[in-house]
């Protein structure tokens, strides 16, 4: 084992040659709402439950922003020595001990349960107007399941495949998962926004496969009605854990950053990944992708 592997931990994509741009056709832009988390209604509540998502233009206010995007800044220059959650991008493994400072930030693919670590992004998960918008989608006290960055560095940034969230997480059949994508680059048709498909969550869970990722098979996703979600930084989009969604490869010049909280009622606890695959694995299904 070389000494790059031996220091950084990298993103386990497998380029299998299946991705092409076009598995990520879209028919429609997603309209959102208004006004940040105090413009959410019941009407936008019952929506997001029909369709499985719901975007939020100005959730989070420029300084709020900045701060979560300082905090993302301090854990990848290891100003918390006690954080190891920093993940690579697996192309650049042979070159990445040449980088440094601004060059090894935009190489980075993941950073993985960054709460507690950083006052900042600690702050976020518990953002009381965030907080109280899930509580009325949830049906009650929302509770922290699981917390990732997904960084989508300029030119390099994978696609990451259609996938259902629930395939990744160990609770129990029916827990209302909901995930909170906030942006903080401005997400584009160029360089990999949110794609999803209306009404998926309420088909419920695709037997997922591991190819290019843990993802439903290509040939399988349903994708004759796709809506993009373009989102300006400080918008943050919520979504269904069934629901089918995956975002392109990030071909063009600009980051795309943007930090993943996934929060679950209060009084759900954990089950084990032989009952999640039971359901979502391949394993002895007699299927193929």
């Amino acid at each position: 084992m070389n000494e790059t592997a031996q220091r950084f931990s990298f993103d386990s994509y497998v380029d299998d040659g299946g991705y092409t741009p076009d598995l990520y056709p879209h028919h429609e832009i997603a309209e959102g709402v208004e006004g940040g988390f105090d413009g959410v209604t019941d009407e936008h509540v019952e929506r997001f439950h029909e369709q499985g998502y719901l975007p939020i233009h100005n959730a989070l206010t420029d300084a709020e922003v900045q701060d979560v995007l300082a905090g993302l800044i301090d854990l990848i220059s290891g100003k918390n020595p006690a954080f190891k959650g920093v993940q690579f991008e697996k192309s650049v493994r042979d070159i990445l001990h040449t980088l440094s400072g601004e060059d090894r930030w935009d190489v980075v693919r993941k950073l993985n349960y960054f709460v507690g670590y950083d006052e900042r992004l600690t702050a976020l998960a518990k953002h009381p107007k965030m907080l109280r918008v899930l509580a009325r989608v949830i049906g009650g006290p929302p509770k922290l399941f699981a917390h990732q960055a997904i960084l989508k560095p300029p030119r390099i940034g994978r696609e990451k495949p259609w996938h259902q969230d629930h395939a990744y997480f160990n609770l129990p059949m029916g827990t209302p998962i909901v995930s909170v994508w906030v942006c903080l680059d401005e997400a584009t048709l160029e360089n990999g926004c949110m794609h999803v498909i209306p009404g998926t969550h309420r088909q419920g869970p695709l037997v997922h496969f591991k190819r290019r990722d843990w993802q439903i098979c290509d040939a399988h996703v349903p994708n004759d009605h796709v809506v993009a979600v373009p989102l300006k930084p400080g918008g943050c989009l919520l979504w269904h854990g069934l629901i089918h969604h995956g975002t392109p490869a990030n071909t063009s010049p600009k980051r795309r950053r943007a930090v993943q909280l996934h929060y679950i009622p209060a009084s759900v606890e954990r089950t084990t990944s032989e009952e999640r695959l039971a359901v979502f694995g391949s394993e002895g299904k007699d299927v193929t992708c």
